[in-house]
């Protein structure tokens, strides 16, 4: 009797997330049947793979040679899938994307309209989530992150640095003025955005070479990006936002800088895949986002 494809496919999830549920969760079934492929695999193979405890698993000696073996099976069967998807030349297939919810709006969006004209056999599925995703708790083939990434199994294209800067609606500078000094702040509403449970309150503002961090008290706090730009839009407080989310509402007037001679923050953009062999229509979509890295390069304040 053969192993079955599915069954060792779930054995590699177990062995790259760490836990049977993450491994289920990324395959799209659930721990019942996870469990039971494993057991069906130790079976055909009359060994044990995978040592469990109550909240973790690791390979047994047998399953770490096991692995590679496993790996080079999934390729093999992964590079003929791929070499069926593009059949007559026109990139076809799916393609599962998570970025954060401002820039996803404001600028991603656009960006994948424009690719969607050029391959129109390519379907997407777009979380906009400011949580950072879990390529093995759930089907990602692609993030666009911003930070520093910590996770060695992920591949990071860097994108651009995008800057933060204060920016609040005409209405609210008429109604309360504007501050000169980061320090003044203490004495306006913020408005900040909720990362991890708590408020991103620690404002960093950059001039020449000095540099001044400000704890501020938020009047309105969000989970959502998004909504602290259009609670600033509603002249409800002093934004610190990234340019490129806010640029087009500055440009229009909607919105102005306040401190204008101090630059907020850096923050890096990455997209970011795992190391599995890339589908055509993967490798094209990197490819193409990281070209129009230049129109947020030009996007400085």
């Amino acid at each position: 009797m053969h192993e079955s494809v599915s069954d060792i496919a779930v054995f590699v999830a177990c062995a790259d997330s760490g836990q049977l549920s993450n491994a289920a969760r990324s395959l799209g079934i659930t721990l019942a049947v996870a469990s039971a492929a494993l057991k069906r695999l130790e079976a055909q193979l009359g060994t044990r793979l995978i040592l469990r405890t109550t909240r973790s698993l690791r390979l047994s000696a047998e399953g770490e040679r096991y692995l590679p073996h496993a790996r080079a099976a999934l390729d093999a069967l992964s590079a003929g899938r791929l070499a069926l998807s593009c059949d007559g030349g026109e990139l076809r297939g799916l393609v599962r994307i998570t970025a954060p919810a401002d820039f996803g709006r404001n600028r991603l969006a656009g960006w994948l309209d424009d690719f969607a004209q050029q391959h129109p056999q390519v379907q997407f599925q777009v979380t906009l989530d400011d949580a950072i995703a879990d390529f093995f708790a759930a089907p990602v083939d692609l993030a666009l992150r911003y930070g520093t990434l910590t996770d060695s199994s992920l591949i990071a294209l860097p994108l651009a640095r995008l800057v933060r800067v204060a920016c609040a609606a005409p209405a609210y500078v008429e109604r309360r003025g504007a501050p000169e000094q980061p320090q003044e702040l203490s004495a306006h509403e913020t408005l900040c955005y909720m990362r991890q449970h708590r408020a991103a309150d620690r404002w960093t503002f950059q001039r020449s070479e000095e540099i001044c961090d400000v704890t501020v008290t938020p009047r309105w706090t969000f989970n959502d990006a998004e909504t602290v730009r259009r609670w600033a839009l509603r002249g409800r407080g002093i934004a610190y936002r990234i340019w490129a989310d806010v640029a087009e509402d500055i440009a229009a007037g909607r919105l102005q800088r306040v401190l204008p001679q101090w630059i907020g923050e850096a923050v890096p953009l990455s997209l970011v895949y795992t190391e599995r062999r890339q589908s055509p229509v993967l490798r094209a979509l990197i490819d193409f986002l990281s070209e129009r890295r230049m129109e947020l390069q030009d996007c400085q304040p």
